[in-house]
């Protein structure tokens, strides 16, 4: 597996950087299209064909050191997938290095909420994302990738933006203030200000990748109609980093697709820029 960005050696040590990228190839509970447990090598791929100085910020934030860890490769159930996530999150986390998960299906994200969510008792969490994943138990298991933000509420706070699809039992765990459906922020940016008004001041950052629109965005697992576009992503990511501090994060749900590396790149990108914007 290839280092983040394929940066110079000296800055991809452990011990010097400042951020570290975990990944976590799960793909046990999809339930549609396969492949996000080829997710993380996809966006490490394309990161090495990323420029690393990054226009609006005028910066080069891989100098601040990006670690490419090993990557947690326990796949025998979701259970013991999140545990091993978790204990790996735990040693980046406690050594107070930026982490970023790469997914992944999403239940790959609760391990890292975990161990963020112990170190800082204030954590909110906040998620970009297509579908609420606010399913108590789904396909027999409440770490199916449709739990992970119903478990993710029982530890810390979650608001949750661009959300365009559910079940109906998940409605009696929306939280209507924290909630931002994908067909009312269409309409104007409004809803930025209340949306950060909603954050701590420690915020975990999870995006599934299905939060864009398919048009940009149709390498995911369930491609939903209606989504975001990549200014207006940037837009609240600047303003969320501007306000609040985000101590970790992940990004999860991308489903390669070898025809159509622009996703991949997507991705990779989105992860630099929201660095540039915390550094």
């Amino acid at each position: 597996m290839v280092h983040f960005g394929d940066i110079p050696k000296q800055y991809a040590k452990l011990k010097e950087s400042e951020i570290v990228i975990l990944p976590i190839p799960y793909d046990g509970t999809s339930t549609w299209i396969k492949g996000a447990d080829k997710g993380p090598e996809a966006i490490l791929e394309a990161s090495a064909n990323m420029e690393l100085y990054d226009i609006e910020t005028d910066s080069e934030v891989y100098q601040q050191g990006i670690f490419t860890a090993p990557p947690v490769t326990e796949n025998s159930s979701p259970e013991k997938m999140v545990e091993a996530a978790y204990q790996a999150a735990k040693k980046y986390v406690d050594a107070d290095k930026f982490l970023i998960s790469l997914g992944g299906e999403h239940s790959v994200s609760y391990g890292p909420i975990r161990a963020y969510a112990e170190k800082y008792p204030d954590l909110t969490v906040l998620q970009l994302d297509a579908h609420t994943d606010l399913r108590n138990e789904y396909l027999g298991s409440k770490f199916n990738h449709a739990c992970v933000m119903a478990r993710t509420q029982e530890l810390c706070p979650v608001v949750q933006v661009g959300i365009r699809s559910m079940d109906v039992e998940e409605k009696e765990r929306v939280v209507p203030t924290k909630i931002f459906w994908a067909h009312e922020i269409h309409k104007s940016n409004d809803w930025m200000e209340r949306a950060v008004g909603q954050l701590s001041e420690n915020v975990y950052l999870t995006i599934d990748l299905d939060v864009f629109d398919p048009s940009i965005m149709p390498s995911t697992g369930t491609p939903e109609p209606g989504g975001m576009l990549w200014y207006k992503v940037l837009d609240f990511m600047r303003l969320v980093l501007m306000r609040t501090n985000i101590v970790g994060m992940d990004i999860v749900e991308l489903c390669p697709n070898p025809d159509n590396k622009a996703p991949d790149f997507l991705a990779a990108k989105l992860l630099y820029k929201i660095l540039s914007y915390k550094y």
